[in-house]
C-alpha cells in the first residue's frame, strides 16, 4: 500500500499550528482524556479511517483505556466496559459524525443526555474533537494514509 500523498495537513505551511490549536483547546476543556479518545476512536471507525484507527487506539492505550473497552468500543452499547457519561459522549460522536443519516443530526435526546453529564465547556470540547476527528478521518481516508505509518 502507498499513500497518494502526504497528509495534506502537512503540505500546506501553517495548516497543523491551527489543527494542533484545536487540539490544545479540546484537551484544556474538562473532558477526561480517555473519554476523549473513545470519542475519537469511535468517530474514526466509522469513518473507516485505518490510520486514525490505529492511531486512537495507541493514544487511548496511553491515556488509559483498558484492552476490554478498546475492543469492544465498536460496540459500546452492549459491551459492559462503559460508564454511563461514556455512553452519552459516544452518542454524541456518532451523531455527530452521522449527520446525513437523519432529518435531526443530532437529536435533542442524544444532547440532552449528553448535557446532564457534561457542561458547556466540556460539551464544546467533545463536539471540537469529533470536528477534528472528522476532519482528519476524511484527510487520510481521502490520501489512503497507512495504517502504523506515524509510529
Amino acid at each position: 500500500m502507498q499513500p497518494r500523498m502526504k497528509n495534506p495537513a502537512f503540505v500546506l505551511p501553517g495548516a497543523t499550528d491551527g489543527i494542533q490549536a484545536l487540539f490544545k483547546a479540546v484537551h484544556s476543556g474538562g473532558v477526561d482524556a480517555t473519554t476523549l479518545e473513545l470519542v475519537h476512536l469511535r468517530a474514526s471507525q466509522i469513518n473507516g479511517c485505518s490510520a486514525c484507527v490505529d492511531a486512537g487506539a495507541k493514544t487511548a492505550r496511553k491515556a488509559g483505556v483498558d484492552e476490554d473497552r478498546l475492543a469492544t468500543v465498536a460496540a459500546w452499547r452492549e459491551a459492559p466496559y462503559f460508564t454511563d457519561e461514556e455512553r452519552a459522549a459516544l452518542a454524541l460522536a456518532e451523531a455527530a459524525t452521522r449527520l446525513a443519516d437523519r432529518a435531526d443530526a443530532v437529536s435533542d435526546e442524544v444532547w440532552d443526555r449528553a448535557a446532564t453529564y457534561f457542561d458547556e465547556q466540556q460539551l464544546a470540547a467533545i463536539i471540537l474533537m469529533v470536528g477534528v476527528t472528522n476532519l482528519f478521518n476524511r484527510l487520510n481516508a481521502s490520501t489512503r494514509q497507512i495504517a502504523g505509518a506515524w509510529g
